[in-house]
């Protein structure tokens, strides 16, 4: 009799554990999704604003200009300042691929969900094509000025010896050094990617004022590529004050900028370019009461 009472008791407070564990699930996916919403509608009105992009503009500037200046009051020896750290081996290095995979989903997500197009879509992803043109084009375009602006030393424990061997290529088969002048092609693609990450979240606003669908899928694949964008900005941040000589970073930045304004600034404007972020995406009437309700 009484070990039929101790399983009844055993029955009972098991049953009660699952009905309060179901409670707590139920709470925190309630958390999480109410965080998602609020986030994702704070992040777009913030990005969806011209005045905001403008700020933003200056404050690659001055990380770029003035972040150097760090450098006197930071940690040398801090992780962030050797080449070999794990945040510059996986992502500054893989920048474009990174901010392929997570824009490329957003793009996807908005055009198709707004306009149900496929050419439509396929025209908007385009510009992460000629994004990546323009990074294949700009590190060529480098590496060339290294080469036409560099000379051939060896490592001597006196110094350095200069040699007349001709080219890059020559140079490093002798074993020796080839020294020119080096654009800074993180600050580049990082300046870049943040100007143009910046530029295709800004839609998100636009889309959600025309009651758009926006469930919860389109809404975190938008907030990763916030906290990208975020990632981004400290590692450039990073780059400047513990990387490159100082010339170097502020000309890799100024190319960076005026390839984001020869693009978005510029030619997507035409009727014969990719388009502009959320050209043709939003042809009805705003209807913000028919935005989909957060259960």
């Amino acid at each position: 009799m009484e070990r039929g009472l101790g399983v009844g008791a055993g029955t009972g407070l098991g049953a009660r554990l699952q009905v309060v564990l179901g409670w707590l699930l139920r709470v925190l996916l309630w958390l999480a999704s109410t965080l998602l919403y609020f986030g994702s509608e704070q992040a777009a009105r913030l990005l969806g604003s011209p005045c905001l992009r403008r700020l933003y503009h200056a404050w690659l500037a001055a990380v770029v200009i003035f972040g150097p200046l760090l450098q006197f009051h930071v940690n040398p020896r801090t992780i962030f300042a050797s080449h070999g750290n794990f945040f510059n081996i996986k992502f500054v290095n893989s920048a474009w691929g990174w901010t392929c995979t997570f824009l490329g989903g957003f793009v996807l997500l908005v055009v198709f969900l707004a306009t149900r197009r496929v050419a439509v879509t396929a025209r908007h992803l385009s510009r992460l094509v000629v994004g990546a043109a323009v990074w294949r084009g700009a590190g060529r375009a480098f590496l060339l000025i290294e080469d036409l602006t560099g000379s051939c030393f060896e490592p001597l424990p006196q110094g350095l010896l200069l040699h007349e061997l001709p080219d890059r290529r020559s140079c490093l088969a002798a074993g020796h050094q080839w020294r020119g002048y080096t654009v800074s092609s993180h600050t580049f693609l990082l300046t870049f990617c943040c100007l143009l990450m910046a530029e295709e979240t800004a839609v998100f606003a636009r889309y959600l004022a025309h009651g758009l669908p926006a469930g919860a899928p389109l809404r975190l694949v938008f907030l990763l590529n916030i906290l990208l964008l975020g990632l981004w900005n400290f590692l450039l941040l990073c780059t400047v004050i513990y990387f490159h000589q100082y010339t170097h970073k502020v000309v890799g930045a100024a190319v960076g900028t005026f390839a984001w304004y020869l693009t978005y600034g510029s030619w997507y404007h035409q009727p014969w370019s990719p388009g502009s972020p959320g050209h043709g995406l939003f042809t009805h009437p705003q209807c913000p009461q028919s935005r989909l309700k957060h259960d």
